[in-house]
């Protein structure tokens, strides 16, 4: 059977949607799809090489960085990791733990949102059924500690610099380390795995097959994956309608 793939490989100046034969699980088992739900958006294979952070048993090795509640619902991401760029608020969260079918990671704040409302956001998000909870990188540590003792799911803290001492936010309570370093993402998993060979680092993987894989052989665990915008893919599809 074939589906609709998202092909992250360049094709001129966008992406476009490709027809590919579905690959058999490691046991040879055919893949089980219907008539409707087979052109879901899958994550670069590329991830798979990744050993992944196992939490309550479950082994995730790709997030998908999202809110768009359509997009969570049609991708075969592990997890949605839910963070956005503005103040923390709980219905977002709900919505998001409500219509994922896999576990979600919240944003709770930690540069605008910080202190006693950070903290409440976090547990708000655990009694939603989220996974775990996701920290900015401006949070204080003190807030860190407090959230720690109040929160029984991951705290994911997000680093931004290699300057950050993830040693110290780890001894305040932050379970994943996130790295969002931007061009330097590599590098510093890299710098932090020589200093935590046990740490679980979680990393942004870039836009390319050759990005994720470089931030996976420098000691990344798990890959955040940014889908492409329902616009884009809308775009391509009706591109195909036009053409039929």
């Amino acid at each position: 059977m074939t589906h609709l793939k998202w092909n992250h490989e360049l094709q001129g100046k966008k992406d476009v949607l490709m027809p590919e034969i579905e690959r058999d699980d490691a046991e040879g088992v055919a893949p089980i799809e219907s008539r409707l739900r087979h052109n879901i958006l899958r994550v670069p294979k590329e991830i798979e090489q990744a050993s992944g952070i196992v939490v309550y048993g479950r082994r995730i090795k790709s997030l998908l960085f999202s809110t768009d509640i359509a997009i969570i619902r049609n991708c075969d991401a592990d997890a949605v990791f839910c963070v956005y760029p503005f103040t923390a608020q709980r219905a977002i969260s709900s919505a998001v733990v409500s219509a994922a079918a896999v576990p979600v990671f919240c944003g709770v704040g930690g540069g605008t949102t910080q202190g006693m409302r950070a903290t409440y956001l976090a547990m708000d998000a655990e009694n939603q059924g989220a996974m775990g909870v996701v920290v900015n990188a401006p949070l204080p540590n003190r807030d860190l500690r407090m959230m720690a003792r109040i929160v029984d799911i991951p705290i994911v803290a997000t680093v931004v610099s290699e300057n950050t001492d993830v040693g110290r936010r780890m001894e305040f309570g932050a379970t994943i380390l996130n790295v969002a370093a931007g061009a330097k993402t590599a590098e510093v998993v890299a710098k932090i795995r020589k200093e935590h060979p046990r740490a679980p680092i979680i990393a942004s993987g870039g836009k390319t097959p050759e990005s994720i894989t470089k931030t996976i052989e420098a000691g990344a665990n798990a890959i955040v994956y940014t889908p492409p915008s329902s616009s884009q893919l809308f775009s391509t599809m009706m591109d195909d309608y036009r053409a039929m």
